[in-house]
């Protein structure tokens, strides 16, 4: 699977700042420090519908990410999943009457579409769940054949009690994971299990549903968590420095997945880091597909918003906190993109210098991106009531926006 084109990132002077974030595992702030290649993996869409403001917002926060490591002379060696063939999808091609290859294809290319209208790095490598099938298979067999997983009526299952470390990254009580994992895509009630938490690793071919070779396993398809682990280890190894998603992704996902790869490798922790974004609401609720409170990036397209104001729009919210959208967060953005465009337009300016520093200090601490937004807004206000002195300054201001927030002026 191929990802989409990648934007030029301009050069900045000066140094880059080194990154602090929130780390869900540890509950607080953690330094990273990449070696010369960064590594991060961000679970991706299943492509069942387009892309709406709450994924917009997860990959616009690890977006940063990489423009912070990028800044410092790293290289960034990004690995995205897409979920082309679980559940949602198959239910939502039925419920439509179209190929479910259809349209994950459909929606895949919108979502590439719309990456690229707002400005997101593109990963190295953007796989597919079906295609990383041959992968995913000896994997299941070697936690198997381990005694790690079982057998229940065809599906092989994933024993949580095989991990000493299981629950260190979402850091719940068992009750709290039995709810959520009822909620998003568990079977805890199945009878049979030997943990109601244990996940599926692999589902024994169902009638009428895809299926694939799976070796001593029997014809099925993996289960959700297994096939980001297969990704990531085949593309990263352990150890990689950031584990990224939406916050509701902390449990069972992230949790599952690593459990299976310290099983499978023996090795702790799987990430240095497990971050996330918090969740985008229309209406008092959480943008969801299945609530189907959603707002489009690509309906914001076709209605001419630019996309420069919609990535704008993401940015003045930090990426940790739960917010809502609204008709004056959109205008506010809208607001906002034509001063920044004025002030770099005229042909002079305050020193950029200082600017580049805050928001650089500003997004090295936590991802600060409403504060490098303010930084800006001040630059551009001081401009524009007293005018400047630096003929260089608002080319300066312009590339800094453009190389740390993604902001194309």
């Amino acid at each position: 699977m191929y990802a989409w084109p990648a934007s030029e990132v301009p050069a900045l002077p000066g140094q880059g700042r080194g990154l602090r974030i929130h780390d869900t595992a540890t509950g607080g702030l953690v330094t990273l420090d990449p070696g010369p290649v960064a590594r991060i993996y961000v679970c991706g869409i299943t492509p069942y519908d387009a892309t709406h403001m709450g994924h917009a917002a997860t990959y616009n926060a690890f977006d940063l990410v990489q423009r912070v490591w990028l800044d410092t002379k790293r290289q960034v060696h990004y690995v995205q999943n897409v979920t082309d063939v679980d559940d949602p999808l198959l239910e939502r091609a039925q419920r439509d009457d179209i190929d479910w290859v259809a349209l994950a294809e459909k929606e895949t290319a919108l979502f590439r579409e719309d990456m690229t209208a707002l400005r997101m790095l593109p990963p190295k490598h953007y796989i597919g769940a079906v295609e990383a099938i041959p992968g995913i298979v000896p994997l299941v067999e070697r936690l198997r054949d381990a005694g790690a997983a079982y057998e229940l009526d065809g599906d092989i299952y994933f024993s949580v009690e095989s991990d000493p470390n299981f629950g260190k990254v979402s850091n719940l009580d068992a009750a709290a994971m039995r709810l959520l994992s009822a909620e998003r895509g568990g079977d805890p009630d199945r009878p049979g299990k030997k943990n109601p938490l244990d996940p599926m690793l692999w589902m024994a071919a169902r009638p009428g549903e895809p299926s694939w070779d799976g070796g001593s396993l029997g014809r099925g398809r993996p289960g959700w968590h297994i096939e980001c682990v297969a990704i990531a280890l085949d593309h990263l190894g352990m150890g990689f420095d950031v584990q990224g998603g939406g916050s509701d992704l902390a449990f069972p996902h992230h949790e599952m997945g690593a459990s299976h790869a310290q099983v499978l490798t023996g090795e702790f922790p799987m990430a240095k880091a497990y971050v996330h974004a918090g969740m985008v609401a229309l209406h008092g609720e959480k943008m969801s597909k299945s609530k189907g409170n959603l707002v489009f990036v690509s309906q914001l397209r076709r209605d001419g918003v630019d996309p420069v104001a919609i990535r704008l729009a993401l940015l003045a919210h930090h990426y940790r906190a739960d917010w809502e959208w609204t008709d004056q967060v959109l205008q506010d953005a809208v607001a906002r993109l034509d001063r920044w465009r004025a002030a770099v337009s005229r042909p002079d300016g305050p020193p950029a210098e200082a600017l580049v520093e805050e928001i650089r200090v500003a997004l090295g601490h936590d991802l600060d991106a409403p504060a490098a937004l303010a930084a800006v807004d001040r630059w551009a206000a001081e401009q524009e009531e007293r005018g400047g002195t630096d003929s260089g300054a608002p080319g300066v201001v312009s590339r800094a926006v453009d190389a740390l927030l993604g902001v194309a002026l």
